[in-house]
């Protein structure tokens, strides 16, 4: 995670939520004025007249509002990452003093199999009882926060020795993942994946006329498979050869491109229609994948970390050296993976001493069910350096979806990330060998993180979202990752790949996205069009932009009640009033938006008897849970305070809303805006 902006439009200190509502009788545009008066909105502004003099104005300070938020971001993933730690160190330490017993005898709980019974009603073998309980902070899930279980890969005979080892060893792990838990009860689920640093791959597959049938079918998979591999720091392309060399995109010819996820999905439909003919020349495919990375390396592009070729074929029958002394040594900069398709080893020394004489790896790659295993060793491979050096870099994912989220009213916000540190065997005989054993972590919920910038910080038009390095979005209000497939809600192709320019589309010379991207701090103003109500109201703006980075990067809402174990059962509400009367001072709220919650309650009180008459005149309920648009959200202002914002104090601004909710039910809603004043400055104050 890099980059952090918000922006602030108003000196904003308070905000009061004075809403008018009327109807519109069929074919007329009158008040009824059993439903509206103006007096309630004068009975707010005396309300306010009379607690002037305890009022504070104070201008807010985009600056450095920016780097508070940036802060207390970094805390947050400052505390995560001393979770990983303590993970990583126990891991190395119990690989460390665990003897490897070939005839180990040990049970564990098997993630597929907990809680199965077979036909006579006794737990499987691996199964066993696993209690599960439904857990507010894990999204509602069934989870046991108690007790680990393992997932293993349904083609790996789960009592293999080294399964058995490896889930012995890492037994070790259980009080850290339930100490961890007490000390940061905001850690979600824990995992392990491959770790390498950033790299450029250009893929090399063999289309001649020997690959057709099941060749052809094992290498596209290979091919895919390695796709998989590649995240949002590394750098692809995919070279088809025969006689000649083809680029599987030509609109790709002589460059590499960002391994995303829209580029990787374009890759394997490319792939897919891949025909066979011709006969196989590996020397100027060779050739043509040297340039590009050369050219790569010269111009200051791709990963500039890790280059690499990955050459797919059932065998090279030329002389194939030459390439290698002339593009290769003796430097060796370029490594040389190869896999050798099929069941004839004919050539099999030749695949063998390209890989070998490259700093590369040999694989051998008979059957669909050998692809994941073995394309998995070139990892380990380009993670060697690492290991032997033993830099225990922390390691941020790309953006996911939690589909657990889908339901949630903030589209914008439902991304995660997840922190992770590799772990290294420290045992002598294994060190020159670089040994990862793999990766621990925890996943960090974008919507958590975003707490941290609350709205009501930033004024009616104000928000914040967080980029990436690569200035793509992480959280921002206009990002939409999901489409209506039906009924479904289903995720878009590129939801984690979407560009910062796409969203503020106003920064032409993409002058904002370039400082982001750098890891600048500053400021930037520009003239923005702003939608509201759907896109069917403009509103032209002048936005200022605060940015800065973030190095490193707590949860908080009105009061934190995960923090202590003991205040886990309290709902907010209850945490609220505890804490304000004094039954539990230690627990961690946001003191300013209290203040502001219990502002709020004073000034509208006036207003509740209003409040209640109109629930039970209107037609309908007042601000029902379907009528989202009236509400407000962790990332949403609605509609009618937005107007009221933008309007002169005072004045009325009237508007029809037209929505599935409301149609029919011949509603216009009147809004305004009221202020406070403190000396000879002015706010609105809602």
């Amino acid at each position: 995670m890099n980059a952090f902006g918000d922006r602030c439009l108003q000196h904003h200190v308070f905000h009061q939520k004075v809403f008018f509502l009327g109807h519109i009788s069929p074919g007329l545009l009158r008040l009824d004025l059993h439903v509206f008066s103006r007096s309630d909105e004068d009975s707010t502004r005396n309300k306010l007249k009379d607690v002037e003099s305890i009022i504070r104005i104070e201008d807010v300070d985009g600056s450095r509002l920016v780097l508070e938020f940036a802060e207390e971001i970094e805390r947050m993933l400052g505390s995560k990452m001393k979770s990983v730690k303590r993970l990583a160190d126990t891991a190395e330490d119990a690989d460390l003093y665990h003897e490897f017993n070939s005839s180990l005898k040990f049970d564990y709980f098997n993630a597929l199999l907990v809680n199965s019974m077979d036909e006579e009603g006794n737990f499987m073998e691996l199964g066993g009882e696993f209690p599960l309980e439904e857990n507010e902070h894990f999204n509602k899930l069934s989870v046991n926060t108690l007790m680990s279980d393992i997932q293993v890969p349904t083609n790996v005979y789960n009592k293999d020795p080294d399964i058995l080892n490896g889930v012995y060893m890492s037994e070790a792990l259980n009080d850290i993942f339930i100490n961890n838990f007490q000390k940061d009860a905001t850690l979600t689920w824990q995992y392990i994946q491959a770790a390498t640093s950033p790299k450029d791959i250009v893929i090399v597959v063999d289309v001649s006329g020997s690959m057709k049938g099941l060749k052809m079918t094992i290498a596209k998979h290979t091919i895919n498979t390695i796709l998989d591999t590649l995240g949002e720091n590394d750098f692809v392309n995919v070279i088809a050869y025969t006689d000649y060399v083809r680029y599987v995109e030509p609109c790709f010819k002589g460059t590499l491109v960002q391994a995303d996820l829209d580029n990787r999905e374009h890759f394997k439909q490319l792939v897919d229609e891949i025909h066979v003919k011709g006969e196989a020349k590996v020397k100027i495919a060779m050739k043509e994948s040297f340039r590009i990375l050369a050219d790569a390396r010269a111009n200051g592009q791709g990963s500039l970390c890790n280059q690499a070729i990955m050459l797919i074929t059932d065998g090279a029958m030329e002389d194939f050296q030459s390439v290698f002394e002339e593009f290769n040594w003796p430097d060796k900069k370029v490594r040389v993976f190869t896999y050798l398709i099929g069941r004839d080893m004919t050539f099999s020394e030749n695949v063998k001493w390209i890989a070998c004489n490259n700093k590369g790896f040999y694989t051998h790659v008979s059957t669909l069910a050998d692809v994941q295993e073995n394309v998995m060793e070139y990892l380990h491979v380009l993670s060697r350096p690492m290991v032997i050096n033993h830099d225990h870099d922390i390691i941020w994912t790309e953006a996911y979806m939690d589909s657990v989220l889908f339901k949630s009213k903030a589209h914008s916000l439902l991304f995660m990330t997840s922190v992770a540190m590799p772990v290294f065997s420290k045992k002598k005989e294994t060190l020159s060998h670089g040994i990862l054993l793999g990766v621990v972590g925890t996943d960090i919920p974008l919507l958590e993180v975003m707490k941290l910038a609350p709205r009501y910080k930033l004024g009616a038009h104000g928000y914040a979202f967080l980029i990436t390095n690569n200035g793509y979005i992480l959280a921002h209000p206009d990002l939409r990752p999901l489409y209506n497939d039906g009924k479904k809600l289903k995720p878009k192709p590129n939801y984690n790949s979407v560009d910062l320019s796409e969203a503020e589309w106003e920064d032409a010379e993409d002058s904002l996205r370039t400082a982001m991207v750098k890891g600048e701090t500053g400021t930037l103003a520009l003239d923005v069009r702003a939608t509201v109500d759907k896109g069917k109201r403009p509103l032209f703006l002048k936005n200022d932009y605060f940015y800065t980075t973030i190095n490193e990067t707590p949860f908080r809402t009105y009061c934190e009640t995960d923090i202590d174990p003991q205040h886990r059962k309290f709902s907010q509400l209850h945490a609220v009033v505890r804490y304000l009367t004094g039954k539990e001072p230690d627990l961690e709220c946001d003191e300013i938006l209290l203040q502001q919650v219990l502002f709020d309650a004073v000034v509208t009180a006036p207003l509740e008897a209003y409040w209640s008459r109109l629930m039970l005149t209107a037609p309908g309920k007042f601000l029902t849970e379907v009528d989202k648009e009236n509400i407000f959200t962790v990332d949403h202002f609605p509609i009618w305070y937005r107007l009221a914002a933008e309007n002169k104090p005072g004045r009325f601004f009237f508007y029809v809303p037209y929505d599935d909710v409301n149609k029919g039910r011949n509603i216009f809603v009147a809004v305004t805006s009221v202020t406070v004043t403190e000396g000879k400055r002015t706010a609105v104050a809602g």
